[in-house]
């Protein structure tokens, strides 16, 4: 009796051992799984139409709020480097007045993960002079970081400069 009593002991211990084993191999095979995917190329290229919208509204703020507290601009046509808000509001109060439409020309995208890239290359901008409405094409490198926070793609770093052989 003693014999069966251990043979139905280990037979459920083994048991155990099986479903055990089993359940540890489900949740490593699912682990990650909830972890944030990354983002693909298209969507971080997208962010910057976003952010060329924004200009076609004509209003700074709007263009700001593409921007995270803390992001620094570096922008295209102004030495004044600007490191807050009221800074990138009062930057782009002036750029807007020119009525920028922007469009890029080469771009690289490095996704670096699932919060944060970078979109680099060459973009264009068609501006309108207030007083006269004549026309110039300015071409300029570019670089926007991103982060997601909040649930929401930021600007972090935004550095852009003309061409210097343009």
């Amino acid at each position: 009796m003693i014999r069966r009593s251990m043979t139905k002991r280990a037979a459920i211990v083994t048991a155990t051992a099986i479903v055990a084993v089993g359940t540890v191999g489900t949740v490593a095979a699912t682990a990650g799984t909830d972890a944030p995917k990354k983002p693909g190329k298209k969507e971080i290229a997208g962010l910057f139409n976003g952010w060329n919208a924004a200009l076609r509204t004509g209003d700074a703020d709007a263009v700001a709020d593409r921007y995270a507290k803390d992001a620094v601009l570096l922008p295209t046509v102004s030495n004044k480097v600007r490191t807050d808000r009221a800074g990138i509001v009062d930057y782009f109060q002036h750029f807007l007045e020119k009525k920028p439409v922007g469009k890029k020309v080469r771009t690289i995208i490095n996704v670096l993960d699932s919060n944060s890239a970078i979109d680099t290359g060459v973009y264009e901008f068609t501006l309108t002079d207030p007083d006269t409405g004549a026309q110039r094409v300015v071409e300029a490198r570019y670089t926007y970081e991103y982060e997601k926070r909040g649930g929401q793609w930021k600007i972090v770093n935004h550095h852009s400069s003309a061409m210097p052989e343009g």
